[in-house]
């Protein structure tokens, strides 16, 4: 199929001011051939009659009610409502760039199924951006320019969630919006990942990204570390976590602690390692911290790190190397 529809899903909550740049943007897309399913999440200011207005002029957007309450239930009733071959998410107050839909689809026929396409992203904000969505923006375009982004998956969500698309039938066979697990974005990177989902590399900034106060993924308790740590640690368990090897933490800060309490409730036995004079050699949550030498002394170990300044990764990444261990097999960065 040469032309083959996109599906794209865009839940919507009170985004008014922002949505005509949104569907604007979709409506200047260089590929023609797509349909969008908009979700209404109990909205109470204009964004309905917003929607409304476009699609009494376009009918290839449709508007629907959440058939629950939130973003999930919202792609669900988006993604049951669609027929295209092609799958895609929208945030109803972001843009995309004009070629990103035919970027993505002239990829996927390239590559094939067993693939995802994405693009790099770039955020935008009447106020400026932070210097940590710098730092993010940054990391994410450098791991999408080489198809890289699952090197890092255990750090930050490494698909961002408006811009990606894949086939439909791979979409499924990764259980496509159906788990009830947030940040719902990184619980389907994981799933792609999970399931062998090529990464499809990409040098071109297909979707500007919005940042303010009130979005999403400021706001809401389901974007909260401790979700994210959680997905972090369900799906290391799954896919990553060798039960025939020790298990090592690094770091006693508050992301160190939240696993070390996970693990010590699922009775996960793990050494914890500390750098910190003033933490060695005491006990937290029963579990006596140990100087990092002693990973010399363990036999094959694998090693979450939980360490978050940047300095003192690069020296652990250092002494790894010296030990001959390898990223994403014997260590892996929580942070």
């Amino acid at each position: 199929m040469r032309n083959p529809k996109v599906s794209i899903c865009i839940p919507f909550k009170n985004t008014a001011h922002f949505l005509p740049e949104c569907l604007d943007s979709i409506l200047n897309q260089t590929y023609r051939n797509w349909e969008i399913l908009a979700i209404n999440d109990h909205s109470n200011d204009a964004s309905c009659e917003v929607l409304r207005t476009y699609a009494d002029k376009d009918d290839r957007i449709k508007v629907f009610n959440n058939e629950g309450k939130g973003i999930i239930p919202a792609l669900r009733t988006a993604y049951g409502q669609s027929i295209g071959k092609f799958v895609t998410r929208m945030d109803s107050d972001d843009i995309m760039k004009p070629n990103r839909l035919e970027f993505m689809v002239n990829s996927l026929l390239k590559s094939g199924m067993g693939h995802v396409a994405v693009g790099q992203v770039k955020y935008f904000s009447d106020r400026g951006i932070s210097n940590g969505y710098e730092r993010y923006e940054t990391w994410l375009n450098q791991l999408t320019a080489k198809g890289e982004n699952y090197n890092e998956i255990y750090k930050e969500c490494v698909i961002p969630s408006p811009c990606w698309m894949a086939y439909r039938k791979d979409f499924e066979a990764c259980e496509g919006f159906s788990p009830d697990r947030y940040p719902e974005d990184y619980d389907l990177t994981f799933r792609f990942y999970e399931n062998g989902l090529k990464i499809i590399p990409c040098d071109e900034v297909l979707h500007l990204w919005r940042d303010y106060d009130t979005r999403t993924s400021r706001t809401h308790e389901h974007y909260a570390q401790n979700y994210f740590l959680d997905i972090k640690l369900h799906y290391f368990l799954k896919l990553d976590y060798d039960k025939s090897r020790p298990l090592v933490i690094w770091g006693a800060g508050f992301k160190g602690k939240t696993i070390a309490k996970k693990l010590k409730k699922q009775k996960i036995d793990f050494t914890w390692l500390c750098d910190n004079p003033n933490k060695i050699g005491k006990k937290i949550y029963g579990k006596s911290l140990v100087h990092f030498n002693a990973l010399d002394n363990l036999d094959n170990p694998q090693s979450i790190v939980t360490v978050a300044n940047e300095d003192a990764q690069k020296e652990i990444r250092a002494y790894f190397n010296q030990l001959s261990q390898q990223p994403m097999h014997d260590y892996f960065f929580f942070c």
